[in-house]
C-alpha cells in the first residue's frame, strides 16, 4: 500500500443511515477526498418512527459547502433497496462502494420482545442490506470492481442482554459478508464486516455522554476507508474498532475428540471425555480459515480403527419433554429416536410428505411409529417453526411441560448470489432464522416458570466461514449463533442452556449437494450424541459453538488479535491503518486472545482512551497554563425556578422534615448552598483548548469548593462565567481546577464554585525542556487548605440512610450522566450497579453538617464547603458524617463521611466555613 493519501476521486459511495453518527462521518470522509457519495437516510427516529428527507439532505448541503460532490436518497432499504442503487447510477453512472450502515434497535429482553420488535430490526439490519447489496451486485461484477462494508456489532460477536433481535441480525451479516467475499473474489469485489464501538443516534440512549466524546465515529470511518479503497485486497474479514483501537477477529478450535462409531457413542461417552473437547490448550488448537479444513472423510477413517469409547454415564431423559423440529428424516430423526431411547416424551416436528410404499405419509407421524414401536413416548406435529407456538403448544396438550428445544428444521435454496432471488432468500431465513426465534420464544416463558430449559440450535460451517452460492443459508445459520449467545446470557438466571452445534452430517438437504456414498459415510447418528449431552440438566455449559460430525467433536469460538490502539490526541487516518495493517491483524505476537462477552470486549478497547493512544505523536501538544489562566469564558445565563431548588433539595436527602428546604410556601423558604454546583451541568468550561487531547473519561471528579457571598435565590436567572484557576504536575496526570462563578443582573457575586480534577494521562509537562512555570490564580484560602481530620474522637455523628432512588431523584438537577441510572452503562464503568453522584453525596454531607454545626440548623449561615471524593456511594446505603470543630478557629469545622455498610470512606479532608460561631449539636434532629 503506498504512503500517498488514499483518494477515493471518480468513485461512487452509497451510504445508508448516513443521516447521523457513523454515517455522517462516512459520507462526510469520502467526500472529502474526492467520492461521489450517495447519502441514504430515511430520516425516521432510533426506533425506526417516522420519516425525514431533513437528515440526509442536511449532510448533502454540508458536503457541497465543502467543494464535495453528493445527493440525498430517501428511500427505505427495507423494501426499496433496488431504488437507492438507482439514486446512484442515476446521479452518477456506476456504483464502487456500499457500506450498509442503516440500523435500528428494539431493546427488550426476550420474554418481553414481540415478532413485530424481531422484524423490524432484521428487516432494516438483514434484509435491507441483501436488498441493496443485491441490487448492486450485477453492476459491481460488471465492471469488476467493488466494496461492501456490512455493519457488525459487539452484541452480534458475543450476544448481549436485551438485544436477541439485534445480536442476530449483526451477526448474521457477518455470515453474508463470508460468502459475498467468497464469491466476489474473481470479480475484484471485497467483503468486509466491522463491529464498531462509536457515538451514534443509537448508541447516544445507552452511553454517558463523556464515553460518546471518546467514542467518535471519526475513529471508526478511517477503517471503513483503507477496506473499501481500490488498492486494499483484505476481504471476508471482521473487524472490531474503538476508541482508536481496531482489532481483527479469526476462529479458533480445539482438536477436539474422535470417538468410535459404535454403540458406546453415547451422550455419557461426550460427558466422560468433554474436557479434553473443551480444551484450548495451545498445543490442542487450530485456526481454521474455510470450511475446506475439517478432514471429515479422515476424522471418519480414523474413527473406524479405535477401540471402543471410554464408558460413561447414562445420561437419561426420564420425565423429560423433548421438542425436535426437522425430525422426520436425517440429523432430526436422529435427534428424536435418541431421546426417546433415553426415556423423553418427544414431540417429532415436520411438516414433510414423502412416499412410502405406494403413498403419500407424514415424515414425522413415521417416526413417531418408530418410536412407539420400540416402547418410547412421542407425539407429531405438522406445522411450520414459524408457528413456533403451535409446536410448543403440542407439547404442553400431550405431555404438560417441555424442557428441551431442538432447532433443527431447516431447508436449501443453494444459488450463486447473482441468481438467488427475494423469494428464496427470504424463504431460508424465515425457516432457520426466523423459525428458530420463534419456537424457541414460544417455549421461553415455559422455561422461565420452571427455572430449567436447554435450547441446542443448529449452526453449520457455512454460517461460521460462509460458501458459495450460499448467501441465504450462511446468513440464517450465522444469525441463529447470535441469537443462540444471547439467549444463553438472558438464560442463565432461570437456568436456561443455550448452545449451538455446526453438524456435517448426510441430511435430506446436504443430500442434494453430496455424493451418496458420502451422505452413507456421515451419518447422523454420528452428530446425537453431542446433542444429547449438551440438553441434559447435568451439563452446564452455554453459549458454546461445536463442530461435530464423523463421530468428531471440537469446541470453536472467536480469537482476537491485540491489534493497534492508535492515537486518540491527533486525526486517524486510513494511511495510518495501512502503514499498521500487518500489527492489525498479526495473530502471532503473543496478544491474540478469546473475549468473552461485549463487557470486556468494550473495556479493552476502552483501555486506549483510558492510556490516552498508544502511538507516539508527530507533534507534541503543550499545556498552556498562562493561555489557560488568561482565558474567561463569556457570561452565560443559568434560569431556574422553584421547582429546580425543591428537586435539588430532595436530591440531597432533604424531607418533609426540612419544610425550608422543600416547601415554596415556608417563611424561611431558601435555596441551599450546594446548589451552586449546579449551574456547571448547564454551561461549558473549556479545558481542551489548552491542554493537550484527551479522552474524557480519562477525568476524575476529586474536589469540590463552594462558596456562598450573598443567599442564593430561590429562582430567577443567574450570569455564570468560567474560567481554569489552577493547574499542577501530578507525574502521571495533572489537576485542573476550574472556577464557574455566579452573579446577579445587578453584577453581585452570589456564589462561587471550584471543580478540581485529576486527568490521566497528561502529568511530566513540567519535567519537560522549555517549561515555564505559571502562577495560579488567587483562590480562596478555604479552597486550598488541606483540611487534615483530628485523630480524636468527632464531636457529633449523623448518619442517614440513603434512598435506593436517590440516584434518580438527584439527576433531575441537571446531571443525567447515565452512569448513575443505568445498569449497563454501570457496568461498562467497572461497578455491578449504578453509583450515586458524588455531587449527591456532597450535598448530602453539606445538610448533616449544618444540621450539627448551625445554629438552628440554619443553611443560610453556611459560608464554603470543601470536599474530597474517595469512593464512590451505592444507592440504599448509610451516609455516616463525622464532624470535628475546628480548634484554630470558631467558625469552622472539619468533617468526613463514612459509608456504613461497607466501611469505607466517601468523603475526606472536608470542611466546611460559617459566617458565625459555630454550635455543635451532638444530637442533631432528623
Amino acid at each position: 500500500m503506498t504512503s500517498e493519501k488514499l483518494r477515493y476521486d471518480n468513485r461512487v459511495v452509497v451510504i445508508t443511515g448516513a443521516g447521523g453518527g457513523l454515517g455522517k462521518a462516512y459520507s462526510l470522509f469520502f467526500a472529502s477526498r474526492g467520492a461521489k457519495v450517495v447519502v441514504n437516510d430515511l430520516g425516521s427516529g432510533l426506533k425506526g418512527e417516522g420519516s425525514s428527507a431533513g437528515a440526509a439532505d442536511l449532510v448533502v448541503d454540508e458536503i457541497k459547502q465543502a467543494g464535495g460532490t453528493a445527493v440525498a436518497d430517501y428511500h427505505n432499504v427495507v423494501v426499496e433497496g433496488e431504488k437507492i442503487v438507482e439514486t446512484a447510477v442515476k446521479a452518477f453512472g456506476r456504483i464502487d462502494v456500499i457500506i450498509n450502515n442503516a440500523g435500528i434497535l428494539r431493546d427488550k429482553s426476550f420474554k418481553s420482545m414481540t415478532d413485530k420488535d424481531w422484524d423490524d430490526v432484521l428487516n432494516v439490519h438483514l434484509n435491507g442490506a441483501y436488498r441493496i447489496t443485491k441490487a448492486a451486485w450485477p453492476i459491481m461484477r460488471a465492471q469488476k470492481f467493488g466494496r461492501i462494508i456490512m455493519t457488525a456489532s459487539a452484541a452480534g460477536i458475543y450476544g448481549n442482554f436485551g438485544q436477541a433481535n439485534y445480536a442476530a441480525a449483526k451477526q448474521a451479516l457477518i455470515g453474508f459478508s463470508n460468502s459475498l467475499a467468497l464469491e466476489g473474489a474473481k470479480y475484484n469485489i471485497t467483503s468486509n464486516a466491522i463491529a464498531p464501538l462509536a457515538a451514534s443516534r443509537m448508541t447516544a440512549t445507552v452511553m454517558p455522554q463523556e464515553m460518546l466524546e471518546a467514542l467518535k465515529p471519526e475513529f471508526i470511518a478511517p477503517l471503513v476507508g483503507y477496506l473499501t479503497h481500490e488498492n486494499t485486497k483484505q476481504t471476508g474479514g471482521l473487524f472490531e474498532i474503538g476508541a482508536g483501537t481496531i482489532t481483527a477477529h479469526r476462529w479458533e478450535a480445539t482438536q477436539g475428540v474422535v470417538f468410535k462409531p459404535d454403540a458406546s457413542f453415547t451422550p455419557g461417552a461426550v460427558k466422560a471425555r468433554f474436557d479434553e473437547i473443551d480444551s484450548f490448550d495451545s498445543a490442542s488448537v487450530y485456526y481454521p480459515a474455510s470450511m475446506k479444513e475439517n478432514d471429515w472423510l479422515g476424522k471418519l477413517e480414523e474413527a473406524k480403527h479405535l477401540t471402543s469409547n471410554r464408558a460413561g454415564e447414562n445420561l437419561r431423559f426420564d420425565g423429560k419433554v423433548v421438542l425436535v423440529t426437522g425430525a422426520g428424516n436425517g440429523l432430526g430423526r436422529a435427534y428424536a429416536l435418541m431421546f426417546a431411547r433415553a426415556g423423553a416424551k418427544v414431540v417429532v416436528n415436520d411438516l414433510a410428505v414423502i412416499e412410502k410404499d405406494g403413498r403419500k405419509v407424514r415424515a414425522a407421524d413415521l417416526v413417531v411409529g418408530e418410536i412407539k414401536s420400540a416402547g418410547g413416548a412421542a407425539v407429531a406435529n405438522h406445522d411450520s417453526v414459524e408457528d413456533g407456538d403451535k409446536l410448543v403448544q403440542t407439547a404442553i396438550d400431550n405431555f404438560g411441560r417441555i424442557d428441551v428445544v431442538v432447532n433443527n428444521a431447516g431447508i436449501l435454496r443453494d444459488k450463486s448470489f447473482i441468481k438467488v432471488t427475494p423469494q428464496e432468500w427470504d424463504l431460508v431465513y424465515r425457516v432457520h432464522l426466523r423459525g428458530t426465534y420463534k419456537v424457541s420464544k414460544a417455549a421461553w416463558p415455559h422455561f422461565v416458570k420452571q427455572k430449567s430449559g436447554a435450547i441446542i440450535n443448529t449452526n453449520s460451517s457455512v454460517g461460521i466461514f460462509g460458501n458459495f452460492g450460499q448467501t441465504n443459508y450462511a446468513s440464517a445459520k450465522a444469525g441463529i449463533q447470535g441469537l443462540t449467545n444471547t439467549l444463553a446470557i438472558e438464560g442463565a438466571k432461570y437456568g436456561i442452556r443455550a448452545n449451538a452445534v455446526a453438524p456435517n452430517a448426510g441430511t435430506a438437504m446436504t443430500a442434494t449437494i453430496m455424493p451418496a456414498e458420502i451422505v452413507e459415510m456421515l451419518k447422523p447418528e454420528y452428530v446425537a450424541p453431542l446433542v444429547g449431552y449438551l440438553a441434559h440438566e447435568s451439563t452446564p455449559h452455554t453459549s458454546k459453538l461445536f463442530q461435530v460430525g464423523s463421530c468428531w467433536v471440537s469446541e470453536i469460538r472467536r480469537q482476537r488479535s491485540g491489534g493497534v490502539a492508535f492515537s486518540l490526541k491527533r486525526e486517524l487516518t486510513p494511511e495510518d491503518i495501512a502503514k499498521r495493517w500487518t500489527d492489525i491483524v498479526n495473530f502471532n505476537d503473543g496478544r491474540a486472545h478469546f473475549v468473552p462477552n461485549t463487557r470486556q470486549s468494550s473495556t479493552e478497547l476502552m483501555q486506549n482512551a483510558m492510556s490516552g493512544g498508544s502511538e507516539n505523536e508527530a507533534e507534541e501538544e503543550k499545556v498552556d497554563i498562562a493561555g489557560a489562566y488568561a482565558a474567561k469564558s463569556k457570561p452565560q445565563p443559568f434560569d431556574y425556578t422553584k421547582r429546580d431548588v425543591v428537586l435539588y433539595a430532595l436530591g440531597i436527602g432533604a424531607s418533609h422534615h426540612d419544610l425550608p428546604l422543600v416547601y415554596e410556601n415556608n417563611d424561611a423558604f431558601q435555596t441551599f448552598p450546594t446548589f451552586a454546583v449546579i449551574p456547571a451541568f448547564h454551561t461549558r468550561m473549556d479545558l481542551t483548548s489548552f491542554l493537550p487531547s484527551f479522552n474524557p473519561m480519562m477525568l476524575l471528579h476529586g474536589e469540590q469548593f463552594v462558596e456562598v457571598h450573598r443567599p442564593i435565590p430561590t429562582e430567577g436567572q443567574l450570569l455564570c462565567t468560567t474560567q481554569i484557576v489552577d493547574i499542577q504536575d501530578k507525574g502521571k496526570g495533572l489537576t485542573a481546577t476550574g472556577r464557574l462563578t455566579m452573579i446577579d443582573k445587578d453584577g453581585n457575586v452570589i456564589a462561587v464554585s471550584e471543580s478540581t480534577s485529576f486527568i490521566r494521562g497528561l502529568g511530566g509537562f513540567s519535567k519537560k525542556p522549555g517549561f515555564a512555570p505559571v502562577k495560579s490564580l488567587e483562590r480562596p484560602t478555604a479552597a486550598t487548605a488541606a483540611n487534615i481530620i483530628p485523630k480524636r474522637a468527632p464531636d457529633a455523628v449523623y448518619s442517614q440512610k440513603t434512598s435506593e432512588e436517590q440516584a434518580a431523584v438527584y439527576r433531575l438537577a441537571g446531571d443525567y450522566n447515565p452512569l448513575h441510572i443505568d445498569p449497563e452503562m454501570s457496568k461498562m464503568g467497572g461497578f455491578k450497579v449504578p453509583i450515586l453522584h458524588g455531587l449527591c453525596t456532597f450535598g448530602h454531607a453539606a445538610r448533616h453538617v449544618v444540621k450539627i454545626a448551625s445554629a438552628g440548623a440554619d443553611a443560610s449561615r453556611l459560608k464554603s464547603v470543601k470536599a474530597r471524593f474517595s469512593a464512590p456511594v451505592l444507592p440504599g446505603e448509610t451516609l455516616e458524617t463525622s464532624v470535628w470543630a475546628d480548634k484554630t478557629s470558631s467558625n469552622r469545622v472539619l468533617f468526613q463521611v463514612r459509608v456504613v455498610e461497607r466501611d469505607v470512606i466517601a468523603i475526606s479532608n472536608a470542611a466546611a466555613e460559617f459566617t458565625a460561631p459555630v454550635v455543635i449539636n451532638a444530637n442533631p434532629k432528623l
